[in-house]
């Protein structure tokens, strides 16, 4: 393959864009990577990702991982178990932290995380793995609240995963209908002003029959624990960041008018699994009107379906959604071109996201701008892409996840519903890059807990630091390297032992500014 970078003005060799595709559609190359995307064929690497099979490696790494042989409902009683666990040592924070319970789901919970380092590390299906970040940003649940601590790996696994190249249509409703968002975003609190649920009405009618104080306190007791109203939370978040964008032309009153559609969407307790449930008494069986759409009374659950369709085709979501996936495989500032290549292939589509990422790619200003490192790396792409350029391999062992989480990015740990920032303004700054530097230093001299790997075959040990530093280059940086960095890792490598220089010049290339670019 063969392509003019219209930027520099110079056709791009195959090797080039081979690297192109594989930091911007995977977590960067493994060592050899190139070689073979450009002996299959660029495009058609391109279209083998796109239209993935099985992926053989990342089943062999799942089977490792002891939380994916756990349904909703194993965690559910794991968490009702840790919770009450909790309850009985009160403030005694030691006995709660070595209880049996407490430090299984903890455990549990590691793992979790872990696992998604590992997925991206390892997986062949490299683009199912950045667009599963992408989609558990975009519809970020954050894993520290209540039951969303045991909800979340099935609306990982259930809900984002499995359609992650699939229609924008079904993934927006799938994650609407999930318990973990429900949860996250407060609607299993929102119901019609003055709904009653069914276990109030019948311990009202008791107390007419058979008054007496204990039924009561009875009364009482339902009485505060039920919702009082209507919460826009989700429906708020729904707007401004999962369809429209803060600038997709709707009003505070379209907000409230569909708080009130979704009202009697809610969830079953934990003790029995926590899943989706519309319950009818507390939905706003009222007359709607959204975006000046009617939405007709007395229609239950399927005037939600019909605002989350109505939604998702949307031209203000399509132009807001296309604009983050180009954010995301392009830079902080994509082309006008390319992103408008998205919202017509959308448009075409029905919301193939698949078809949306097809026709960014083949756009000529990917290529142009790919070329220039225009996108700085998030800690998860840093520590993805710097274990697999040095040929590394990982299983259950956290290391990765927590060194994605010293650099600012603890997975699945960002409370606000925006998620985690894209741009490189939330990650470019003088303390970020000196803990980026500590990071690779460490995995460059095997120190990375979690992480195998061997760097003799990639920078054989010399004791000519010039030849080394060249190896270095060429494995990492793909010849990229600038000459203030080469004169850096010079210096500091001079002097050494041989395999202490290595691994030196190996995390220096890692941690410095040239590789922090994609």
């Amino acid at each position: 393959m063969r392509t003019m970078d219209s930027a520099a003005g110079t056709a791009l060799t195959s090797a080039d864009c081979a690297r192109i595709v594989l930091n911007r559609l995977a977590y960067g190359p493994r060592p050899g990577d190139v070689d073979r995307v450009v002996s299959m064929g660029v495009m058609r690497w391109v279209n083998q990702q796109l239209d993935p099979r099985r992926d053989r490696a990342r089943a062999t790494l799942e089977s490792q991982f002891r939380i994916q042989k756990l349904h909703r409902e194993d965690l559910a009683r794991r968490f009702v178990a840790e919770r009450e666990a909790r309850r009985q040592a009160k403030a005694d924070s030691m006995a709660a932290a070595n209880d049996p319970a407490v430090r299984e789901f903890r455990e549990l919970e590691g793992e979790f995380q872990q696992l998604a380092a590992a997925r991206a590390v390892m997986a062949d299906n490299q683009l199912e793995e950045v667009l599963s970040d992408f989609w558990i940003n975009h519809f970020n649940v954050f894993l520290g609240k209540g039951a969303d601590r045991f909800l979340l790996p099935s609306y990982v696994e259930e809900t984002i995963r499995p359609r992650v190249l699939g229609r924008f249509e079904d993934l927006l409703i799938a994650t609407a209908e999930s318990p973990a968002m429900m949860v996250y975003l407060d609607n299993t609190l929102s119901v019609a002003k003055g709904a009653i649920p069914p276990q109030l009405a019948r311990a009202e009618m008791r107390s007419l029959r058979w008054y007496s104080p204990r039924a009561d306190s009875a009364i009482a007791r339902i009485r505060a624990r039920i919702p009082s109203g209507i919460n826009e939370n989700y429906a708020r978040e729904l707007f401004e960041l999962h369809t429209l964008g803060v600038d997709g032309g709707y009003t505070q009153t379209d907000v409230q008018e569909a708080a009130r559609i979704l009202t009697g969407w809610g969830i079953d307790p934990p003790e029995r699994g926590a899943g989706f449930t519309f319950r009818d008494w507390a939905h706003d069986d009222g007359e709607k009107h959204v975006l000046g759409v009617r939405f007709r009374a007395g229609r239950g659950r399927g005037e939600g379906d019909e605002l989350l369709r109505m939604l998702a085709r949307h031209p203000a979501t399509m132009l807001h959604v296309t604009t983050q996936l180009c954010q995301r495989f392009i830079g902080d500032d994509p082309p006008a071109a390319t992103v408008e290549a998205g919202v017509l292939a959308w448009k075409h589509s029905h919301g193939s996201v698949r078809e949306v990422v097809r026709a960014i790619v083949v756009t000529p200003e990917f290529w142009a701008t790919a070329g220039a490192r225009a996108k700085f790396k998030t800690p998860l792409e840093f520590v993805v892409s710097s274990i697999r350029a040095v040929g590394g391999t990982v299983g259950t062992d956290p290391g990765p996840a927590h060194a994605i989480a010293r650099l600012g990015e603890p997975l699945y740990q960002q409370p606000v519903p925006t998620g985690y920032v894209e741009t490189s303004m939330g990650w470019a700054n003088s303390a970020a890059l000196f803990e980026r530097m500590n990071v690779a230093v460490q995995l460059a001299a095997g120190r990375l807990p979690g992480v195998d790997m061997d760097l003799e075959t990639l920078v054989p040990i010399s004791d000519d630091p010039d030849s080394m530093i060249d190896r270095v280059d060429r494995a990492l940086l793909s010849g990229e390297m600038s000459p203030h960095a080469r004169e850096v890792i010079r210096q500091q490598v001079e002097g050494l032992p041989p395999q202490q220089a290595r691994a030196l010049a190996v995390g220096l290339g890692l941690g410095g500014p040239d590789f922090q670019q994609q």
